[in-house]
């Protein structure tokens, strides 16, 4: 190996090491803030390693809210998003891919124009809508629409991912008598894994970091999610950074060790998605 290669090799290594660095920068002024008092948080020049590490920051900040109510609440409702978004959306997908149906091209065609459409123009229909329906300060905004298509960008992650498998698998399942709905469930969804865990671990980290949905849909403070039990800490003339920092340190932990677990599908089920037109 010639000496210039040496060279644009640790080239790329610093700076591969310098991006680490800048995006693991956030996480570490969350951790750090998360064990000091307030008043040292915001001091100029910065105080980079905590002198007294409050631990009992994170105590006092799971206790002063009921967090474990806003944990449920927001369980339950990334539960019913991700169950939705996952099958409604690979139905949806597994018919654009496989099933040949009037219009189906100018369906897909509309749906993925609707992808262009910016979510503030429909927030104000979508809301009174469903305050004719009676269904605000409910769940029901907030997860039922996930169970009708889940979403024009997971229907056309999951179609790219279908049109990746052979059609032979199809035609061999109907000559053996085999249903759509069969060769779906039973030859398609294992194939899938890698995709629907893309689309899953979107729909859980969409869901339980949601602000917008729940700040206009709940009202009332049992039913509030972790996300806005965080916007709690804030009051009119003052903030407690210090307890939002530690409460938001053990809200992003689920989200994380999701992520961690699901990193080898999700990085093969972005690859493979994008094989085949």
């Amino acid at each position: 190996m010639n000496r210039g290669r040496v060279l644009s090799k640790s080239l790329i290594y610093v700076l591969l090491a310098l991006g680490t660095c800048l995006c693991l920068f956030p996480f570490y002024w969350l951790l750090r803030s998360s064990v000091m008092d307030q008043s040292d948080i915001f001091v100029i020049p910065p105080i980079w390693i905590p002198h007294d590490w409050l631990i009992s920051n994170y105590k006092e900040a799971m206790t002063i809210l009921p967090f474990s109510r806003y944990f449920l609440n927001t369980l339950i409702i990334v539960v019913l998003e991700v169950t939705g978004v996952v099958l409604s959306s690979s139905i949806c997908a597994y018919s654009f891919a496989r099933l040949r149906w009037p219009g189906r091209n100018f369906v897909f065609m509309v749906i993925l124009t609707s992808m262009m459409l910016p979510g503030a123009v429909t927030l104000i229909p979508q809301y009174v809508g469903w305050a004719k329906l009676g269904a605000t300060n409910t769940f029901i905004p907030l997860t039922l629409p996930a169970w009708f298509g889940g979403g024009a960008f997971n229907v056309f992650l999951l179609r790219q991912f279908f049109m990746t498998i052979p059609k032979e698998l199809d035609e061999a399942a109907l000559v053996d008598g085999a249903g759509f709905f069969r060769i779906y469930s039973r030859i398609m969804l294992p194939l899938l894994v890698p995709a629907l865990v893309v689309v899953g671990l979107f729909s859980f980290l969409n869901g339980w970091n949601d602000f917008m949905g729940p700040l206009i849909y709940l009202s009332d403070e049992k039913l509030y999610t972790l996300a806005l039990g965080l916007q709690t800490f804030k009051g009119m003339y003052n903030a407690q950074w210090h307890l939002m920092m530690a409460a938001t340190t053990v809200v992003l932990l689920p989200a994380m060790l999701v992520f961690f677990l699901g990193q080898k599908y999700f990085v093969e089920g972005i690859v493979m998605t994008g094989l085949k037109g």
